[in-house]
């Protein structure tokens, strides 16, 4: 990581790139509303608010704002109606909110590609070896992430369709 990231900045960057991949990942998936969709979410949930959070510690040069703070003030407000949406059974709504504040962050990413002056275009041409470094291990979290909270949600789903299976906390109270 380059001197200039703060470990406000490096939280931002790793909550951002875990919000795109487990947004794309619940957008691409066709199960929707099981145990793997909703713990995904909530891993999702809580990499946007990181993001969003994070970003008022970061500002520009002169110590002001950007349209991307405007954007975290929207998305922060859109995720909660989304999660909302999603405990109050409004099902559409909860998609619509989501897939916007996902768009978003989408857009904002896009916005700090390519602009020169940002970090990331920086470590690109710098330490290109460095960024893909990163890369490639926030990629390798976020499928191990995916894979472990997949393979939970099948066995608990293979432990209530089968009742005569044994228990597996090692109580014998509990059998």
């Amino acid at each position: 990581m380059p001197p200039q990231w703060t470990l406000l900045i490096a939280t931002h960057a790793i909550a951002a790139a875990f919000s795109i991949l487990f947004g794309a990942f619940q957008l691409i998936r066709r199960n929707k509303g099981g145990a793997t969709h909703r713990a995904i979410g909530r891993v999702w949930v809580l990499a946007m608010y990181v993001v969003t959070l994070t970003s008022f510690g970061i500002q520009t040069l002169n110590g002001g704002f950007t349209w991307l703070h405007g954007l975290a003030v929207f998305t922060f407000f859109t995720v909660s109606v989304g999660l909302w949406a999603a405990r109050t059974r409004r099902i559409q709504a909860h998609r619509s909110f989501m897939k916007g504040s996902y768009f978003g962050v989408l857009g904002a990413f896009i916005g700090v590609i390519v602009v020169p002056e940002r970090r990331i275009p920086h470590v690109a041409i710098h330490d290109l070896a460095g960024l893909s470094l990163w890369t490639v291990a926030i990629v390798l979290a976020a499928f191990f992430t995916v894979l472990g909270f997949s393979r939970l949600s099948a066995e608990i789903k293979d432990r209530s369709n089968n009742p005569e299976t044994p228990n597996l906390t090692g109580s014998a109270a509990d059998s």
